[in-house]
């Protein structure tokens, strides 16, 4: 494929600084890119691998001005470059509407418009599936469940009964989404289960990684709401709520009970104790432990989880103990031998 700066900048919508009909066959990273291909460099570090890159034009940001190359700017790099990856990839993958004959649905079914359900899926009773929704093999709906439209399901998802998933939800392989709560009363030594006889609720927009598991609430609603991000390998237990817009990076875990607000990104490896609150648009860094509530706008790291500035002190400060115990050691070597020689000019 061929197609001219002055094309990408249109799509884009961008402001082309350079030579307009130069012309670009492919896309590539900053480091990798070739002659004839274009680039993009969206964050401050990486400015200065402009000045050695080959690509024949980079998309950059509005603050960016000159460079030995052609430059289209635009107000989201990466946003840009990813419409323009969309031209050079290899054709989507799409799956025809229809139902695959091995497929087994129950009854009182409901299936939209131009829906696909690919090999092997199973739909139990009282299910409703939206329009132009995919189910993709080995996908599993349990009882009075409800997704919406042009959702897509990937291979082997588990969406136990009475979860209601929105419009235009994206769940990759392996997820679980209704599971049961981790809920024991322990009676004399035995862990007695606790009914959890709640429900999942994900809203529109919502993508979930791949192996997450999303446990259903005791009671009420496990809830993530529209827009929400989550990658893979995370854990939220029952009866948590999610608000619009969030982040939530690998290897999270959310104990039940727990409201996170809106627009707050939780890094990965993460953890959160159940019955607290995250306010909106919070940081939790990764591998931080979150054991009290987080006010709005706050961003925290570290064990227990503090605020972000007062952690890097203390870090700072740990990683000073070796050199500080060195000194330690020196001054009580330094005040023996003071306290000898004075004892010697007693005498």
């Amino acid at each position: 494929m061929q197609i001219t700066v002055k094309e990408l900048a249109k799509l884009v919508g961008g402001r082309i600084i350079g030579d307009p009909d130069q012309v670009i066959t492919g896309v590539s990273g900053i480091k990798e890119a070739e002659p004839g291909e274009i680039t993009f460099v969206a964050n401050r570090r990486y400015y200065c691998l402009m000045e050695g890159a080959r690509a024949s034009a980079i998309l950059v940001p509005p603050e960016i001005t000159s460079g030995s190359q052609t430059l289209i700017q635009v107000e989201n790099p990466s946003l840009a470059f990813a419409r323009i990856v969309a031209l050079f990839g290899p054709e989507p993958v799409t799956f025809p509407p229809g139902i695959h004959p091995t497929a087994v649905i129950g009854e009182r079914v409901r299936l939209g418009r131009d829906v696909s359900i690919q090999p092997y899926v199973v739909i139990e009773d009282n299910v409703s599936i939206g329009d132009r929704t995919v189910l993709c093999a080995g996908v599993y709906v349990g009882h009075y469940s409800r997704l919406g439209d042009d959702c897509l399901v990937y291979p082997h998802v588990s969406i136990r009964e009475r979860v209601a998933i929105g419009n235009r939800v994206i769940i990759h392989g392996g997820a679980v989404i209704g599971g049961d709560g981790f809920g024991f009363a322990t009676v004399r030594g035995i862990h007695e289960k606790i009914p959890q006889i709640g429900t999942v609720i994900l809203e529109d927009d919502v993508e979930i990684g791949s192996c997450v598991t999303i446990d259903r609430a005791r009671f009420d609603d496990t809830l993530i709401k529209r827009g929400v991000k989550i990658d893979n390998l995370v854990q939220i237990a029952h009866n948590v709520t999610i608000g619009e817009n969030s982040i939530v990076v690998a290897q999270v875990g959310i104990s039940g009970s727990t409201t996170i607000g809106r627009n707050v990104i939780i890094a990965g490896q993460a953890g959160v104790v159940g019955h607290i609150e995250v306010g909106d648009n919070a940081v939790i860094a990764a591998k931080a432990g979150v054991t009290k509530d987080i006010a709005p706008g706050a961003k925290v790291s570290g064990f227990p989880a503090r605020e972000h500035s007062k952690d890097m002190k203390l870090q700072a400060y740990i990683h000073k103990q070796p050199e500080l115990w060195k000194k330690i050691l020196e001054l009580e070597k330094r005040i023996e031998e003071l306290e000898k020689n004075g004892q010697s000019g007693d005498h």
